[in-house]
């Protein structure tokens, strides 16, 4: 039996895990579950799943929670309800969902409890790579992620030598601002960014991928998951969203992991690893697709995306600096505050600002997330 703590249980990733759940059947059971503040969708899970344990992110919403659901279920609250939800002793498998950096202390204290843990936001492996990946070794657990392009190469790995990996490619969309110019970005709205051509997802990981900032942190992270430095890991535009990632050998062999754009296959495939299990979800069909196309990033304009090569270099806080500034920044575009382009010079100047430490342990990385927070909130003039 895999029983499941499921960490962002509202969000875009979280619903589509209980959809594959729901479709799994039989072997398969949410014995936890953490969200923020969608009480309303909260409540309709707990009824329809009867975990032992909800997170909630505040006691107003615990409050709002307990008058929605019966009194079976325990209501943990905040960062130690997350922890508490991600070690629940019944649970086998974590399903990390939680956006953004807060998802790092569920998962370091997971992994300490001996979970296995699916993640499925960047953010934990670029903030803190070295120490999950030493936490996985030591647990001897795998780490099998659910972000679609890392869930690709993690496939297309399968029963190969790293050590014959030439290079890692991961595929990006492009956004909703492929083939624009700088000038073209200056007016860009938070409604023009928040359309994406292909994948629908939360508001931050949207913003993150017109920027290109989204495919930096997956350099990062592909970096700590596969154990390649980040020279060997490149990006190629692919607005079809086909071609996951592929990997290409010493040999000239390039393998590819293809699929609709859709997350439920990744999400599967973390869930009943090392099995595949069959899936009742369409086929991809490529006569029916036009033909696919590659294109190299602008990186003059994406700024995102070269800078988080430049973390990658320098390791140490920078990587964790980088993430805070582009969350304080992201957050404040879409309240208006500050305009599309000023995301990367914001991240770029928190960077800048950032003390370089070779191997910081986690309490340097908690305390160096908030000081880039009040540097980026300096730059963005709040």
């Amino acid at each position: 039996m895999t029983r499941i703590a499921l960490l962002g249980s509202t969000g875009s990733i979280g619903t589509q895990t209980l959809e594959v759940v729901e479709q799994l059947g039989e072997g398969y059971e949410i014995v936890a579950l953490a969200a923020g503040r969608q009480v309303g969708l909260l409540a309709e899970q707990v009824r329809r799943w009867r975990p032992a344990i909800v997170s909630v992110a505040t006691p107003e919403a615990r409050d709002e929670l307990r008058s929605l659901v019966d009194g079976d279920t325990r209501i943990v609250v905040g960062d130690e309800g997350l922890v508490e939800v991600a070690t629940w002793d019944s649970a086998n498998l974590v399903v990390a969902a939680v956006t953004g950096a807060l998802g790092l202390r569920p998962i370091v204290a997971a992994l300490e409890a001996g979970k296995r843990v699916a993640p499925a936001n960047k953010e934990p492996l670029v903030i803190a790579g070295s120490i999950l990946m030493r936490l996985t070794r030591e647990q001897n657990l795998p780490l099998v992620p659910i972000d679609s392009e890392h869930s690709a190469i993690y496939q297309c790995l399968r029963g190969e030598d790293v050590a014959t990996v030439e290079r890692l490619v991961l595929t990006a969309s492009g956004g909703p601002f492929r083939g624009c110019q700088l000038a073209d970005l200056e007016g860009v709205t938070p409604e023009q960014a928040l359309c994406h051509p292909t994948w629908k997802m939360g508001p931050k990981i949207t913003i993150d991928s017109a920027t290109l900032f989204n495919k930096g942190l997956e350099v990062i992270e592909a970096q700590w998951l596969f154990g390649l430095p980040v020279d060997k890991v490149d990006v190629i535009v692919h607005p079809q969203s086909i071609v996951h990632s592929m990997v290409e050998f010493q040999d000239g062999s390039v393998l590819a992991q293809m699929d609709d754009p859709n997350m439920r296959t990744p999400i599967q495939f973390a869930l009943t690893y090392p099995q595949r299990l069959r899936s009742p979800r369409s086929r991809l069909s490529l006569a029916a697709r036009v033909p696919l196309s590659f294109e190299q990033p602008n990186l003059d304009v994406f700024r995102c995306l070269a800078l988080a090569y430049d973390a990658a270099r320098a390791g140490g806080l920078v990587p964790c600096a980088m993430n805070a500034a582009d969350e304080v920044a992201v957050e404040r575009f879409l309240q208006g505050r500050i305009r599309f382009l000023d995301i990367p010079r914001v991240v770029e100047r928190v960077m800048a600002r950032c003390e370089h430490v070779a191997d910081p342990d986690l309490d340097m990385l908690f305390a160096a997330d908030a000081q880039a927070r009040r540097w980026a909130d300096e730059e963005c003039g709040c």
